[in-house]
């Protein structure tokens, strides 16, 4: 195991786990609001300056710190409602907000009254609200608290009622609002030459996670929108389907847990991309973050070598210097990247023994040096025999 993952505890696992957590609700954000190769542009020039850090680009580095504040804003600007989206369903999850209980007695009504719409060519929109908030999404509409009933339906997008044009709004066994506008999509690609009620459901599914059911009034078919796909259905009973299990994945109580091999391969690649990045992030900034002090050998190298003259020994060749740092910084410590380096200059005039100061100690710039041991070296040098041959012979 890689000496940087030794001190790994329970503590740190679960900060490492929370990450995780959080990025791949993020990442999955991402993806939702279509913004994968945005954040794949963050990570590269996230890259970049780590590696512009780290070999010394400072300006580069500078740039594009200040690059990534202005991003930062872009990005809430930009992506403020989808924002607001994410933390509205963190707080719906941590809440544990359910739907109000849906009946099959319900269900079969609103199919059989938006059926009978249908064949009659008469347009109209219900939504079944999930467990996101609707509220800040919907505009208008009147107040109603009636029993859902086939009359009721169908009385509500009769072509003469003032409020068909709007949306229905059933929340368990009661149609609470009716006349409501919905956002619009944008989503031309799948709306086509669908009509703005197609528009308004597609819009309502891009931000919430609400079922929406529209009649088209052109062509007779009944469609849904859900998790920002609108689907053309062939038949009541495959409507029908599509509620229950709606009905059913919104507030029915779970019977069985979910197998452990499939909850881990279900979007497998974002989560092995979550895990990744926090332990990435672990590894960087927290892991070894803790300051320690260590011994290690560094080997003595003589500069400055008067000309003419060789070093011929070195005692000791090797010395102990004591570092601190932070514990990361050892981990990735090479024994190249250590040493001490003695100025033998003064050698040509006799001198053997030099001191070892700490400046004499070259090391990492997260490393700081305590102390050498020994504090000083002895040098010996002798001519080199072609300059000894050729130095003039004294008379």
């Amino acid at each position: 195991m890689p000496p940087i993952f030794t001190d790994i505890g329970f503590r740190e696992i679960l900060d490492v786990a929370f990450v995780a957590l959080f990025a791949y609700g993020i990442i999955l954000w991402m993806k939702r609001a279509k913004a994968g190769l945005a954040l794949a542009g963050i990570l590269m020039l996230g890259g970049f300056y780590f590696a512009a850090r780290e070999i010394g680009l400072q300006l580069t580095a500078w740039i594009l710190q200040g690059f990534f504040a202005v991003i930062l804003i872009m990005l809430v600007v930009l992506f403020q409602p989808d924002l607001r989206q994410f933390f509205e369903r963190i707080a719906a999850w941590g809440l544990r907000r359910n739907g109000s209980s849906t009946s099959n007695e319900t269900v079969t009504c609103l199919v059989e009254a938006l059926s009978t719409l249908a064949r009659r060519n008469h347009g109209a929109l219900v939504v079944l609200p999930g467990k996101d908030p609707l509220e800040r999404h919907l505009e208008g509409g009147v107040a109603l608290g009636g029993r859902v009933s086939s009359p009721l339906v169908m009385s509500l997008f009769d072509p003469d009622s003032v409020g068909h044009d709007g949306a229905m709004i059933v929340e368990g066994d009661s149609v609470t609002q009716f006349s409501v506008h919905l956002p619009l999509s944008k989503d031309f690609e799948q709306l086509g030459q669908l009509g703005t009620r197609h528009g308004a459901a597609l819009g309502l599914a891009e931000r919430t996670d609400a079922l929406c059911i529209v009649v088209s009034e052109e062509r007779g078919e009944i469609s849904i929108a859900r998790d920002r796909v609108l689907q053309v259905l062939l038949d009541p009973d495959e409507l029908e389907t599509e509620i229950k299990r709606f009905v059913q994945t919104r507030q029915a109580p779970r019977t069985g847990r979910r197998p452990l091999w499939s909850a881990l391969t279900a979007n497998w690649i974002e989560k092995a991309a979550a895990v990744a990045l926090a332990l990435g992030l672990w590894v960087m900034f927290i892991s070894g973050g803790e300051g320690v002090q260590q011994v290690r050998v560094a080997p003595v190298l003589v500069d400055n070598v008067p000309p003419g003259f060789e070093v011929t020994s070195v005692e000791p060749k090797e010395v102990k210097v004591t570092l601190a740092g932070p514990r990361r910084e050892f981990y990735v410590l090479a024994p190249a990247a250590l040493e001490v380096r003695v100025d033998g200059f003064l050698t040509a005039f006799g001198r053997k023994t030099f001191p070892i100061g700490l400046q004499d100690v070259s090391h990492p710039e997260g490393l700081t040096v305590l102390q050498v041991t020994p504090s000083t070296v002895e040098l010996t040098v002798r001519r080199r025999a072609k300059d000894k041959a050729q130095a003039p012979k004294a008379r």
